[in-house]
C-alpha cells in the first residue's frame, strides 16, 4: 500500500511546518507568540518539522514508522520543543533529512503511486470487522 507518494507527502508536511516557523502567521500573526516571545520562534512547528522528516526517512528506508520515535532523535525534538536548540539548528536538522528524504524518494524499492484497489479492499475488510464485532 506504500509508494514514492508518501515520501513526496513527507517533504510537503516538512516544509509547510518549516513556512510556518520562519513566516509565522503568513503576516496574519502567530497562534503562539508566548512560543515566540520566549524562545524566538515557534518551537512546536520546529519539532513537528524536524519529527516529519525523521519519520519520512524512516518511512522510505524500512516501510514503517516507529512510534514513538527512538532515540536519539526522540530526545532531540523534545529538547527542541523545550527550546533547547537553536532555530538555526533545527532548520538545519531539517534541511538534511529533506534532501535525504529527495534521495530516497527515486531510490526507494516502492511503487509510484499506490495500489488504490488494495487500500480500498483493506478499507472494506476493516469496516466490515469493525461493523460485525
Amino acid at each position: 500500500m506504500l509508494s514514492r507518494r508518501a515520501g513526496h507527502r513527507f517533504l510537503g508536511y516538512l516544509r509547510a511546518q518549516r513556512d510556518r516557523m520562519v513566516r509565522p502567521g503568513n503576516g496574519k500573526g502567530t497562534n503562539r507568540p508566548e512560543l515566540i516571545a520566549l524562545y524566538g520562534f515557534d518551537v512546536k512547528f520546529a519539532g513537528h518539522m524536524v519529527r516529519l522528516g525523521v519519520q519520512g526517512v524512516e518511512l522510505l528506508e524500512t516501510g514503517r514508522i516507529t512510534l514513538p520515535i527512538p532515540e536519539p532523535w526522540r530526545s532531540w525534538i523534545v529538547d527542541l520543543r523545550q527550546g533547547r536548540h537553536t532555530k538555526d539548528e533545527a532548520l538545519a536538522a531539517a534541511a538534511d533529512l529533506e534532501a535525504r528524504i529527495e534521495q530516497l524518494i527515486p531510490a526507494c524499492d516502492l511503487p509510484d503511486e499506490p495500489d488504490m484497489r488494495r487500500v480500498d479492499q483493506w478499507l472494506v475488510t476493516a469496516y466490515q470487522a469493525a461493523w460485525t464485532s
